[in-house]
């Protein structure tokens, strides 16, 4: 599916890839157990975020934190599972009270998926869908709503250097870099795509697979104070880590199937896992129970456990994950369509 200028790893990602295969890390990430029996130290707050009246939540994965530590922005999918046809803003941002108090992107969207605010409180959104010429981009966003940049082609799906295809994720690195995951789906692409802070393409890397360096649904985006990139590669039930030229570092499985990650300044990473399931199929995890794992960026040890309070269904609790500056949680969840907190008990 991808073009020609980036069908295979760099050399420097396969010099990196023997590096790791004769220090035997693939054969112990593999053998790792399932990590369920944990503390849990927080409570859940439900409704916490206010809706203007006579609006209801939709199925919501991007949820990030303002630069003030704790304002919250959403893409919410309009009160639906799709932003087609609507007139509603899925771009929200609340207080700390959960008190709404700016929206925007009415129209625009087809799919709001992926999020990430930037140093200078921009928002970025993926849309993952395209329909009726809507569609299949990143937006760049100033803090009231106005759109700054745009990346890809407005409904076009494609696996060029300017074009998406079911983008999930983005994230900008602290020098301006973007990095878009592409793909959510077996017939959408799998890589991740580079570009500098002006939107220009510089690179692009990964495909379909489960080898090292390849994806099957590369769904979420985070980089810790290293500047090392973790992108949930979640059908494969792992985090693959990566420097930012798409060097392939480690691979996690520890943290169970990720939908989303995100890591704060103190390198603590949140990972919510909203499909495992004993059940052959889609999300086939066994053994592995979903909910939120808390750990360390650093060395990759989990310490806490948030579980799904009704794990069951093809999708269910936390999809998207952030944490404030007072170590609250904060869990967008698709199929119950709301947006959780949770504070330490």
């Amino acid at each position: 599916m991808l073009d020609s200028f980036n069908a295979k790893l760099t050399i420097g990602a396969a010099t990196a890839l023997l590096f790791s295969i004769s220090a035997g890390w693939l054969g112990a990430q593999s053998s790792v157990q399932p990590v369920n029996d944990l503390p849990d130290p927080y409570q859940t707050i439900e409704g916490w975020a206010k809706m203007p009246e006579g609006r209801t939540w939709g199925s919501t994965s991007a949820v990030d934190i303002d630069t003030d530590g704790e304002s919250i922005w959403v893409g919410e999918r309009c009160g639906s599972n799709t932003c087609a046809n609507s007139n509603l803003d899925p771009i929200l941002k609340f207080d700390a009270s959960g008190k709404l108090v700016k929206s925007f992107g009415a129209g625009m969207f087809v799919f709001p998926h992926g999020i990430f605010v930037d140093t200078q409180d921009n928002v970025w959104i993926t849309d993952g869908q395209g329909k009726d010429g809507k569609g299949q981009q990143v937006f760049k966003f100033s803090p009231q709503g106005k759109v700054l940049m745009t990346l890809g082609k407005r409904g076009v799906a494609g696996d060029g250097p300017d074009t998406f295809n079911q983008p999930s994720d983005v994230l900008v690195a602290p020098n301006g870099d973007i990095f878009v995951a592409d793909g959510h789906s077996p017939t959408s692409n799998a890589r991740i795509v580079k570009f500098t802070k002006d939107g220009k393409f510089i690179k692009q890397w990964g495909m379909h697979g489960s080898g090292p360096g390849e994806f099957e649904t590369p769904h979420a985006l985070a980089m810790d104070s290293q500047g090392r990139l973790f992108v949930g590669d979640r059908t494969n039930n792992r985090i693959e880590i990566f420097d930012q030229h798409g060097n392939l570092l480690d691979e996690w499985t520890q943290f169970s199937r990720p939908s989303g990650i995100f890591i704060d300044k103190n390198d603590v990473i949140y990972v919510a896992d909203s499909e495992s399931t004993d059940k052959e199929g889609y999300g086939y995890h066994p053994g592995w129970k979903r909910g939120i794992r808390i750990g360390s960026a650093k060395d990759g040890k989990v310490i806490a456990f948030l579980p799904d309070p009704n794990p069951t269904g093809a999708s269910s609790a936390a999809e998207g994950v952030a944490a404030d500056a007072a170590g609250n949680v904060y869990g967008a969840e698709v199929g119950p369509r709301a947006l959780k907190k949770y504070v330490k008990k």
